[in-house]
């Protein structure tokens, strides 16, 4: 159905429907990993901007959560250095520890912040430094300037919530001699959702969510507990670079999250589906 044969009836009738939800998550924190091969379409990246904007004014506590893993490739390339990968994990020397902070600290985050601005939304960008937010420290000294994380400081997002901000996070923590660490945005989410006690961690990616068949969509798990995430994983189900991030959603749910779900982020309005429909989006896992 189109815009133009969408009467205004129907119109009435969609909101409505989405009412229940909409009283379900007011007040609600939710956590948003956007990153990847989700942000390469800027038509969409507008769109799911937008989707953000939309739930912070129907009163959601929306915190984003970003990578840019494409844009540290591509500034890498312009600069003369290659990406080199140790188990899916990018190796980060000094100068390129110095790469990532620009990119994600500045160039990505203050896009991103500048899109919902524009889009009606009140932001404010953040990185893991400030604050203290994300404190790291090395996690394998292959990989140089990768950081694992050992403490969250949440103190400044609940400030900007409290403010009525849309926090927009970009994943690099540091730590108190003052080092660098680039983390992975998945399990920077997982953490920040956790510490924020979010009602739902959504996580947005390049597949449909959790497969039977990785090669079928149709074969798409609706939800999962953590005892049968881990039983897919021994199967098989879940394997390459699924494995971590079921593994961020098992970590967020035993930080206190109560559910994440892990959606296609190039779907146009997953995330409204998600949240203000009984259909969802992608696969939910959850305690029990």
């Amino acid at each position: 159905m189109t815009e133009n044969n969408f009467s205004n009836h129907e119109r009435a009738e969609v909101l409505t429907q989405a009412l229940p939800y909409i009283k379900r998550y007011n007040g609600e924190i939710v956590v948003i990993k956007y990153g990847g091969n989700a942000m390469i379409n800027e038509e969409l990246k507008r769109q799911v901007m937008e989707d953000i904007v939309l739930l912070w004014l129907i009163g959601v506590k929306v915190v984003l959560v970003h990578g840019g893993g494409p844009e540290i490739t591509e500034t890498m390339a312009r600069l003369g250095k290659q990406a080199k990968f140790v188990d899916g994990l990018r190796v980060t020397d000094k100068e390129t520890v110095d790469i990532v902070q620009m990119v994600l600290a500045g160039k990505v985050n203050k896009t991103l912040v500048n899109l919902l601005e524009s889009k009606g939304g009140k932001a404010m960008g953040i990185s893991g430094m400030d604050g203290m937010l994300i404190e790291a420290q090395m996690k394998d000294e292959r990989l140089g300037f990768v950081g694992k994380i050992t403490n969250v400081n949440i103190a400044p997002v609940n400030d900007l919530l409290e403010k009525g901000y849309i926090p927009v996070i970009s994943t690099i923590g540091c730590d108190k001699e003052g080092n660098v660490y680039n983390i992975n945005g998945d399990t920077a989410a997982a953490f920040v959702a956790g510490a924020l006690g979010a009602k739902r961690l959504i996580m947005m990616t390049d597949i449909a969510g959790i497969l039977k068949d990785k090669d079928d969509p149709s074969t798409l798990i609706p939800s999962v507990t953590i005892k049968e995430a881990e039983q897919l994983k021994k199967d098989g189900i879940v394997s390459g670079g699924m494995i971590p991030k079921v593994d961020c959603c098992i970590e967020a749910i035993s930080h206190g999250v109560k559910k994440v779900i892990i959606m296609d982020g190039r779907v146009p309005h997953s995330i409204l589906m998600e949240i203000l429909t009984d259909e969802g989006a992608g696969t939910m896992v959850s305690e029990k």
